[in-house]
């Protein structure tokens, strides 16, 4: 897998995992929305850990800065 996702990306991605984290564990979001937020949130911390996200394959897109 090549690397397609640049460092303000993964950032974003981070955050946001946090804040769905946060929005269940406070009790603002539960029931079956707030196991798909955490859901989601796991894929964005995985995806922000290996480079990589297979949605920007089909659009051909890369966040990652050219070397």
């Amino acid at each position: 897998m090549k690397q397609n996702m640049g460092t303000a990306d993964k950032i974003i991605r981070v955050i946001i995992a946090l804040v769905f984290s946060a929005l269940y564990i406070t009790g603002t979001v539960s029931g079956i929305f707030g196991y798909i937020l955490l859901g989601l949130g796991a894929i964005f911390i995985l995806t922000s850990i290996m480079s990589f996200c297979p949605l920007y394959l089909p659009f051909g897109l890369n966040t990652c800065s050219k070397k």
